[in-house]
C-alpha cells in the first residue's frame, strides 16, 4: 500500500485502487447471492403457508363456539333497565336487603 498525499477527501490509496474495485465486485456478487437466497426462502415459505392445515381440538372448538355465543348476546337487557328506571323514578322500587344478602352468601358457598 502506497500513500501519495495526505489531503482529506481525496483517494489516499492510489496503487490499490484496482484491488478495491475487485473487492467491491466480490461484495456485490455476495449481496446478489444473499438476495437470491432470501427470495428463494420467501417463495418456499409462501408455498408452505398455502398448504398448511390447522386442526383444532374439540376443546378449542367448544371454546370458540362459546365465545361466539357470548359475543352475540347483548350485555344489557334494555327492557329490564327501562322497567327498573321507571320504578325508581316513581318510588315504587323496594330493595329487600335480607334477600340480597342471602343470595350473596349462597353464591359464595357454591364456589
Amino acid at each position: 500500500m502506497k500513500i501519495t498525499h495526505n489531503k482529506v477527501g481525496q483517494n489516499l490509496n492510489l496503487t490499490d485502487a484496482g484491488k478495491s474495485d475487485k473487492a467491491a465486485g466480490v461484495a456485490g456478487n455476495a449481496a446478489s447471492k444473499i438476495n437470491n437466497a432470501k427470495a428463494d426462502a420467501l417463495t418456499e415459505a409462501q408455498a408452505q403457508n398455502e398448504s398448511t392445515k390447522v386442526e383444532l381440538s374439540p376443546r378449542a372448538q367448544e371454546a370458540k363456539r362459546i365465545k361466539e355465543l357470548a359475543m352475540n348476546t347483548p350485555d344489557v337487557d334494555e327492557a329490564k333497565v327501562a322497567k327498573f328506571r321507571e320504578m325508581i323514578d316513581k318510588g315504587t322500587y323496594k330493595v329487600d336487603a335480607k334477600s340480597i344478602a342471602d343470595r350473596m352468601v349462597d353464591e359464595h358457598l357454591k364456589f
